[in-house]
């Protein structure tokens, strides 16, 4: 047995939570700090959290750094990197751990990066994973009831995020950026002296003029006397609301209105975000991480109003998570899809079929029946092979939910290797050959 599992066996789980990791991570960070020759202290930091939305409003505050001639570092649940030299990172954690920053950080250093836009989670923030990040501005892209099996309560998750926000409040441009539009908005405000909001309904910084397409959007963003003309490449309302963050950021930082429309629309896509995934078929199939029920009722009535035909939705819910969202994705699922086929997304240690058994009940609440709109198939790759079988015609889609851009799935007795695209793809392929 490790000496990680002795101490999880040995020490209460809400003790090892609030206290031991804090500590141990605090002091490895402080450690990397030194081993790395504090590395943090030449650069400037943009930090984004929130629920959803992290990983792609970093992606465009990154690509409008990138395209505007600032030598720009990236750290985030997707690719790490800096510069033209972005890499996929497969680990299902979204912040990496204190050593890893740090070293990642003195190789961004040697290669004269300036920003670096580092996504930041809740968990890094408790847990002293980000400690020795001179923070110069904090963005909150939103707030939502998720990872309550480590926070206990809603209000001590957004505690936890506010931190971000009391750390920028101390070095540099010393700004935060807050969703307005979110329940959650004056509590950030109240956390960081100086702060700007955005939103699609209020904010100082607002949208205008949306066109929505199946494959991106079109909008005036304005604040007072200042419009940009944005062409968002990343379909769907919810990511224009991503944008209008990063707008705000790239307005702090001081750049130009052409630098930022430029920066915006160079942004094609982000790996697990909405992307569209065709061999040649009739139908559409799109892949995305949303794995939260917040995500879900961004991402579906997009999709749902975007589909002329059937929708069917394939999605899971992880083990050792939230046990309460399942039955609430099941329901969301229900008012938007045509059918719905419930699958694996990492059961850890969790009875898979119970996990399933949970989103059906939340599924049939809102009218679906078993084997005849409501499917539960616990292998991933058989389900979404079946989900292939039920569409046919050029307006019919298949939204695959939960795995995204992630390499793995966690099982009980193992760990696979897994690529949602490519399972995707064989899949379209074997229906297609009948």
């Amino acid at each position: 047995m490790t000496l990680k599992k002795i101490i999880k066996k040995m020490i209460p789980e809400n003790f090892r939570n609030s206290v031991v990791s804090p500590f141990v991570h605090s002091l490895e960070s402080d450690l990397s700090a030194l081993r790395y020759g504090k590395p943090a202290k030449k650069m400037r930091f943009i930090g984004v959290t929130g629920t959803n939305g992290k990983t792609t409003t970093s992606f465009m505050i990154y690509k409008m750094l990138h395209e505007a001639g600032i030598n720009t570092g990236l750290m985030t649940t997707v690719a790490n990197g800096y510069g033209d030299h972005i890499v996929a990172q497969s680990a299902h954690m979204t912040t990496a751990g204190a050593s890893t920053i740090q070293r990642k950080l003195k190789e961004m250093k040697k290669a004269g990066v300036s920003w670096v836009v580092l996504e930041t989670t809740s968990h890094a923030l408790v847990q002293n994973r980000v400690k020795n990040i001179p923070y110069e501005i904090a963005v909150l892209t939103n707030v939502s009831h998720e990872h309550l099996d480590y926070h206990k309560t809603f209000d001590k998750y957004v505690k936890a995020k506010t931190k971000l926000f009391k750390i920028a409040d101390r070095y540099g441009i010393r700004t935060g950026v807050v969703n307005a539009d979110d329940k959650t908005a004056a509590t950030f405000e109240h956390s960081i002296e100086n702060y700007v909001t955005y939103g699609l309904k209020k904010g100082m910084l607002k949208a205008k003029n949306v066109k929505l397409y199946p494959t991106y959007s079109t909008f005036t963003a304005v604040c007072d006397r200042d419009e940009y003309d944005i062409t968002c490449n990343i379909p769907g309302e919810f990511n224009i609301s991503n944008a209008l963050a990063a707008i705000s950021v790239g307005r702090l930082i001081g750049l130009s209105k052409e630098q930022i429309e430029v920066g915006i629309a160079s942004l094609k896509s982000v790996e697990g975000r909405m992307n569209t995934i065709n061999v040649g078929q009739r139908f559409s199939v799109i892949n995305d991480f949303a794995h939260t029920p917040d995500a879900f009722e961004k991402l579906l009535p997009t999709v749902r109003n975007s589909t002329k035909g059937k929708l069917v939705v394939v999605f899971g819910s992880a083990g050792r998570r939230d046990e309460k969202k399942r039955a609430i994705q099941g329901m969301i699922a229900g008012k938007y899809a045509d059918e719905i086929i419930i699958t694996e997304e990492d059961d850890r240690d969790v009875d898979g079929n119970m996990i399933m058994k949970e989103i059906a009940r939340g599924a049939m609440k809102l009218g679906k029946k078993p084997k005849k709109d409501l499917f539960l198939i616990l292998d991933r790759k058989k389900a979404i092979e079946f989900a292939m079988t039920r569409v046919s015609k050029e307006k019919d889609t298949v939204l695959l939910l939960g795995k995204g851009h992630e390499k793995t799935i966690e099982r009980k007795d193992k760990t696979i290797s897994w690529n949602e695209t490519e399972v995707a793809k064989e899949a379209i392929r074997k229906r297609l050959r009948g």
